[in-house]
């Protein structure tokens, strides 16, 4: 399947009974879509200890949702600390959590979740085997989001839209929300995946690295370049009045384009970059990783440090993570300028020591 043919199909998936939670906008709509708005987390429960503090955050979202506020909720990675074991068990544990959602819940993978799960404390497990493991566990039913109310949405693997090199990438996945286009892209920290295996013996390097572990990377590096085509074909088609594209990585958009921290994120971040200039409207970008709530604009002037351009209608929105474990109401109103804003919510019993 071509590029071009692969956008049809996705764009022909979308345009039959409603997918996500609100049409996109209408070339001829008289008024745009109604705001709403959704949850966004991550980087939490870190260890059976923070469970019940998680528990109030699910209470709260649900209350939120239950009273018409959250129509979602997305986890943007992270559902165990790195130094937990990356059993099935556990996986499963964490995912049983989850479903006690009400609003539909929707996830794209953390490093902790397989990439790092060579390390000895983590299991000494075969990444890519764990990452299998993650995606029967949390993708069951492709095609539709977790929670005890899920929506539909469309997978880049197993869709209309997959070409075969893309099948198994179930995580990325596509929907709409209050006339803006949303998607999940399958970016983690560590790097990106290029942090050698370093548990499994043999001798992975950065200057001499594993071809299995090298080939992964290209893997979902390629399906998540051609997932911002997409999207953003998408977006264009359904004149969407925004852009969210969620995953896992702080991508360190402040580092040098040369640097080690960047090097598994510079084709991610050139892309979308590309896209969001040629877009013009509001784009958010929606990541965890570093644990701490920010919303602003980093690419509002131009640097070459960087080697990105200036982008001023590029946002970006980084949901708490432990030890604090809270949550961010992200609003979208089509009706606004600047379509998306971030409200944190702190939940007093999780800011007690005990």
């Amino acid at each position: 399947m071509t590029r071009r043919s692969t956008r049809r199909a996705a764009l022909a998936a979308l345009g039959g009974p409603l997918l996500g939670l609100g049409a996109g906008v209408a070339a001829d709509a008289a008024t745009p879509p109604a705001a709403a708005s959704f949850a966004l987390i991550g980087d939490v429960p870190y260890g059976e200890g923070e469970e019940t503090k998680f528990g109030r955050v699910i209470e709260a979202i649900n209350a939120s949702h239950a009273a018409g506020g959250v129509r979602l909720v997305v986890h943007t990675g992270d559902v165990k600390r790195g130094r937990e074991r990356c059993d099935d068990a556990l996986l499963r544990r964490r995912f049983e959590i989850f479903q006690r959602l009400a609003p539909p819940f929707v996830i794209t993978p953390g490093d902790n979740d397989w990439s790092d799960c060579h390390r000895a404390r983590a299991g000494r497990h075969l990444p890519t085997e764990r990452l299998a493991a993650f995606r029967r566990i949390f993708y069951p039913r492709p095609g539709l989001s977790g929670g005890r109310h899920p929506m539909r949405v469309l997978p880049q693997g197993g869709s209309p839209s997959s070409v075969p090199a893309h099948d198994a990438f179930v995580e990325n996945q596509l929907w709409d929300l209050a006339g803006t286009t949303m998607a999940t892209l399958h970016v983690v920290g560590s790097g990106n995946g290029l942090e050698p295996w370093a548990g499994l013996g043999g001798g992975d390097r950065l200057d001499r690295p594993r071809p299995d572990r090298m080939a992964e990377f290209a893997a979902r590096e390629a399906a998540a370049l051609a997932w911002l085509d997409t999207t953003f074909a998408v977006a264009r088609e359904r004149h969407s009045a925004g852009v969210v594209v969620a995953m896992q990585a702080n991508p360190r958009l402040e580092r040098r384009a040369d640097s080690v921290a960047r090097r598994g994120f510079n084709r991610v971040l050139e892309r979308l970059a590309a896209h969001t200039r040629a877009f013009g409207k509001p784009v958010l970008l929606a990541h965890g990783d570093t644990h701490t709530f920010r919303f602003d604009k980093p690419l509002r002037s131009p640097t070459q440090r960087i080697g990105l351009p200036a982008l001023p209608n590029l946002s970006r929105v980084e949901n708490f993570g432990s030890p604090h474990v809270h949550w961010v109401e992200v609003r979208v109103d089509p009706a606004s300028p600047e379509v998306f804003s971030a409200v944190p919510h702190y939940l007093l019993a999780n800011l007690l020591p005990f």
